[in-house]
């Protein structure tokens, strides 16, 4: 997993060109804060990226206008933390009745 923080001025949909560079990736974003920084913004990103995805991300982020600066780090123990629950919270409950209701469901 790979932490990013993204440094941009909050201008009307900087933040969803920050979040599409990832999704039209089909890119799980498991931890995504967004808050004040300073003057301008920051959100910070936790993604499980190979080494062309990361270039290719840094590329498509400085390319936005308004952002201000790109960097990468080390994970917290918060965002892996929430990491783990995103995880165990994909997974739908496995059914637990014996299947009758579905046969009666197909009579």
């Amino acid at each position: 997993m790979h932490a990013f923080h993204v440094h941009y001025r909050n201008t009307q949909g900087t933040l969803m060109r920050i979040l599409n560079a990832i999704s039209r990736r089909a890119i799980d974003m498991p931890y995504v804060q967004a808050e004040p920084h300073g003057y301008n913004h920051k959100v910070s990103l936790l993604l499980e990226l190979n080494p062309k995805q990361i270039g290719q991300l840094f590329r498509d982020w400085h390319a936005i206008v308004d952002v201000v600066s790109v960097s990468a780090g080390a994970p917290t123990e918060d965002m892996m933390e929430l990491a783990e629950s995103w995880d165990a919270a994909r997974h739908p409950p496995v059914a637990a009745s014996s299947g009758d209701s579905a046969r009666a469901a197909m009579a």
